[in-house]
């Protein structure tokens, strides 16, 4: 059966946990069934991959079901793990979805990690979802909310792209989501960073296109590119994907931007690429 998702969108936070609500009881007979569990099958063929997600089979704390189903707020946890034919691409992907689970909640007790398991998963699941009782008063209509979900992009040349994006909310203004590129190449087997995609000692000259892209986006915003540079100052990220047009480089929320502007993406197109990155990842 298939928990229920809600939307994660760019209005308030306020409206966005009343529209929340209203899917509550059901998902009060899913807790109270005791696991969340369901398969979402988003076939894709590129070449010789398919690809679809299964959700991650999570009970909640016995105590915990039985406070938030009786104040109908129970933490909204939806995790998804990605299922090809390609076992190494599922490794590499469900590891950093891990990670991103594990360091959902960082503090000084429980440190960002790179390495986790399934009790790690667990474990930092119960306790983001019992914090919540901890944290709010008790009739807050506010819910914990905790996404991680991969999607599968597309297929350039040798190479498969994949998108992670994650979503928690603990209270305040509003919550926070993230996103993170994996770019996997078929023939290597190995996944791809942007230092392997890079003629030798072009990274200057990527980062000078990179800027360029900046400064375009910046205009869509701002008139006056120096002054918001002075506030939002560039800088390059690694978080790149390739498409059938160029490179795209994601940002995360406020690295280039406040909140409201969302997570940027900066496109280089192949024909600005040419002796920057090695000839196989242009597409053809």
């Amino acid at each position: 059966m298939k928990p229920v998702t809600q939307p994660h969108t760019h209005k308030s936070e306020l409206s966005k946990q009343l529209a929340l609500r209203t899917g509550w009881l059901r998902l009060a007979s899913l807790l109270g069934s005791g696991v969340l569990l369901g398969t979402l099958s988003l076939s894709a063929h590129a070449g010789s991959l398919i690809s679809h997600t299964d959700y991650l089979d999570y009970e909640l704390p016995k105590e915990t079901q039985e406070k938030c189903v009786e104040r109908e707020n129970c933490p909204d946890i939806e995790i998804k793990y990605l299922k090809t034919n390609h076992q190494w691409i599922n490794a590499i992907t469900n590891e950093r979805i891990n990670h991103l689970v594990v360091n959902s909640k960082p503090t000084e007790s429980a440190p960002i990690t790179s390495k986790s398991n399934q009790a790690d998963v667990k474990a930092a699941i119960d306790d983001f979802v019992t914090s919540q009782f901890a944290d709010l008063p008790e009739d807050s209509v506010f819910v914990y909310n905790l996404m991680v979900t991969p999607e599968y992009l597309g297929h350039v040349n040798n190479l498969e792209t994949f998108e992670i994006n994650s979503y928690v909310f603990t209270g305040g203004a509003h919550g926070m989501p993230y996103s993170e590129y994996l770019v996997f190449d078929q023939k290597s087997k190995k996944q791809i960073q942007l230092a392997d995609m890079l003629q030798p000692g072009k990274k200057s000259k990527f980062k000078a296109l990179a800027y360029n892209a900046y400064k375009d986006w910046v205009k869509t915003v701002d008139e006056d590119v120096a002054s918001y540079e002075k506030n939002w100052p560039f800088t390059l990220s690694d978080n790149i994907t390739v498409t059938d047009k160029g490179i795209d480089i994601r940002y995360q929320h406020y690295a280039i931007g406040p909140y409201a502007y969302g997570m940027p993406v900066l496109s280089i197109p192949y024909s600005k690429l040419s002796g920057v990155i090695k000839p196989r990842f242009i597409a053809k």
